[in-house]
């Protein structure tokens, strides 16, 4: 793949944003990496998405380094860095402020597998990280971001290949994938399952899912023995 075509995958993905009713204003950003070459592509920071074009995504270095563009970059980079490092499959990142998947984060609560819908793409319930602390708040404030997703998924030994999404507490939703595109649409499906899990748990705040039917639904789509679609 050529810089300009991962400038394009990237720019679709952000407007994709807009399409799925994910973001409003500029509240949102998508990134690409090319990790054979070391570089990723993000949105511009403050930039309305009906202006962006493909020349105005910034490309970067994974330290952070502008190589090319006239924009600055996301204010979400370092985030994005830090997950890109520390989930070394992953290939996109998305990050939203979209409503339903933002009230689990304010509530502070992780979105439970409690139906088919969620456990065709994640293997369990999605995370809510902890709250940061004044340091990490005060300090590389985007960056610790990161490293509180990362701590979550390393101390709670979550599989960010099965779980491909995380919850920032009061923060918002980060989801990642094995392609920009793929990032994409793990961001939709987590919106839609928490908007489910709001509607079950105000009905029954008492939910069991037989465990069994977790694995059998993720299992028809990843994994050696996947058998979902053609």
């Amino acid at each position: 793949m050529t810089l300009r075509e991962l400038k394009e995958i990237v720019l679709e993905a952000n407007l994709d944003l807009v399409r799925h009713h994910l973001v409003l204003f500029t509240w949102g950003n998508a990134s690409g990496v090319d990790r054979e070459r070391g570089l990723i592509v993000i949105k511009p920071s403050g930039v309305s998405y009906q202006d962006l074009t493909a020349e105005k995504l910034p490309v970067l270095d994974f330290c952070g380094n502008i190589i090319e563009g006239q924009l600055n970059p996301s204010s979400d980079t370092p985030t994005h860095l830090v997950l890109y490092r520390s989930f070394p499959e992953i290939v996109g990142v998305v990050h939203t402020h979209s409503a339903y998947a933002t009230a689990w984060s304010q509530a502070q609560r992780d979105i439970p597998a409690n139906g088919t819908t969620h456990a065709d793409y994640f293997y369990r319930e999605i995370p809510c990280t902890r709250s940061m602390t004044r340091d990490e708040i005060f300090g590389d404030y985007e960056a610790e971001t990161g490293n509180v997703i990362a701590e979550c998924f390393r101390v709670r030994r979550i599989n960010p290949a099965e779980v491909p999404g995380v919850l920032v507490a009061n923060h918002g939703a980060f989801t990642w994938g094995n392609s920009v595109q793929q990032a994409v649409e793990n961001a939709v499906v987590l919106e839609e399952v928490a908007r489910i899990a709001s509607i079950s748990c105000s009905l029954n705040s008492e939910l069991p899912m037989n465990p069994l039917l977790i694995e059998k639904h993720f299992s028809r789509k990843h994994g050696d023995n996947a058998y979902y679609g053609q």
